[in-house]
């Protein structure tokens, strides 16, 4: 089978670079840019992020993301971006979503500036679309990943400690899941086999996050930017995310997906989920207790759920459990590339067992 590995064409991070966002414009495009900027980043890094654009002589459209990233929201930005050189999206998750989506349908250009590495979701060629009322829609497959990607490690020292933690949750179940998808020779989601790279990628994230996790986490909460928290931050967002679209997913994210039916757990991040979901893949696999209990214990250290209470949800019913667990088990979901066959039932054992 071939091999495929989608990356973004130019990825950078360090100190300051909100300042410097015209000057990476120009290697890239050139006129007016459309600036999608999330209400935080319009109240606080505003006046950064224009003044580079009045320093490099370049005009800029603003628009600050309040609504929902939605088919109709998508399609409006779109249009303002239609005589652009570049669509950027600064801020959260959604802000950049937005931002893919509206490059895809106006052909141009993404440029994306993540505020925090709570996921690995920027460097891949997915937006994630809702509906107007909030409700889940569909993946947008969009034609190539972003064309660039700025990370100011400065503003990310300074975001949420807990968003800071669950990244490293999504970021370890990228090796884990790449391992198991090599192994039996299942398809990622860039369309085709597992490639070296992508599982050395995959290995290089999980061995940077238990190296430097525990000391990065402290550095945040003290809001310095060391050598480690910019280790982190590139584990977070480039290891991982060009790992898991290359180096395909398996149950780790087929049962954070079912998890996400439970409402009791809304409150409750996708990394944090996935890496709760991560030590149930270990179980499901049969790994070693010694590496599960490492996983487990790296977890425990910076913050992460290692169990059902530890997400409020030790009170769920079985049967609701269940229901998740089904869900995950889906043939639309990746829970068969551990290699097997898996029922809802053996999921909903291993996850009490680790709640024990």
């Amino acid at each position: 089978m071939r091999r495929v590995i989608d990356a973004p064409s130019t990825y950078i991070q360090g100190p300051g670079e909100i300042k410097k966002l015209a000057e990476h414009y120009r290697s890239i495009g050139e006129g007016e840019v459309l600036l999608i900027m999330d209400p935080f980043v319009h109240d606080v890094y505003r006046e950064a992020v224009t003044e580079s654009f009045e320093k490099e002589e370049i005009s800029w459209k603003e628009e600050v993301f309040t609504g929902e990233c939605c088919e109709r929201e998508t399609t409006r930005l779109a249009g303002l971006a239609e005589n652009c050189g570049a669509v950027f999206g600064i801020g959260g998750g959604k802000a950049q979503d937005t931002a893919k989506a509206a490059g895809y349908y106006s052909g141009k250009p993404v440029i994306l500036v993540p505020t925090a590495v709570s996921t690995d979701a920027p460097c891949s060629r997915i937006a994630v679309l809702y509906r107007v009322d909030g409700t889940f829609d569909r993946y947008l497959s969009l034609k190539r990943n972003p064309d660039l990607i700025i990370l100011d490690t400065e503003i990310i020292a300074h975001a949420p400690v807990r968003l800071f933690a669950a990244g490293m949750g999504d970021a370890i179940s990228t090796y884990y899941e790449a391992s198991a998808c090599r192994r039996n020779g299942a398809v990622t989601r860039a369309g085709g086999s597992v490639s070296i790279a992508a599982e050395a990628l995959a290995k290089a994230c999980l061995d940077t996050v238990l190296t430097y996790g525990e000391q990065a986490r402290k550095d945040v909460e003290n809001r310095l930017c060391t050598e480690a928290v910019e280790n982190i931050v590139e584990a977070n967002t480039y290891l991982s995310g060009i790992g898991f679209e290359s180096g395909g997913l398996a149950c780790a994210h087929a049962l954070h997906n079912g998890l996400a039916l439970l409402p009791e757990l809304s409150s409750v991040m996708h990394g944090e989920k996935v890496a709760f979901c991560t030590l149930v893949q270990m179980v499901l696999e049969g790994r070693p207790e010694e590496e599960i209990g490492k996983i487990r214990g790296f977890c425990r250290k910076v913050g992460l759920p290692v169990s059902l209470e530890d997400m409020h949800a030790g009170e769920i019913p079985e049967r609701r459990l269940l229901e998740a667990a089904a869900r995950s088990c889906s043939p639309e979901e990746t829970m068969r590339n551990i290699g097997r066959n898996v029922e809802p039932e053996e999921v909903v054992r291993v996850m009490k067992r680790l709640s024990k």
